[in-house]
């Protein structure tokens, strides 16, 4: 299994700021919580690989 695997399931995600000064990833797929937090500039960090994954992925369709 890896990033090109295709999978039928359905997840929510939830992004915000803490009230402890990170940023929280909060995923919820079949029963199964996942709380992620970052501080902000690991943040920044993930929304530009994010951003850079957009843009590829934009080339190929």
């Amino acid at each position: 299994m890896g990033i090109n695997t295709e999978r039928d399931i359905e997840a929510n995600m939830q992004i915000g700021p803490t009230d402890q000064g990170f940023v929280r990833l909060f995923i919820e797929a079949a029963g199964v919580e996942i709380p992620m937090d970052f501080d902000p500039e690991e943040a920044e960090e993930i929304a530009e690989e994010i951003r850079a994954a957009a843009a590829t992925a934009r080339q190929v369709r």
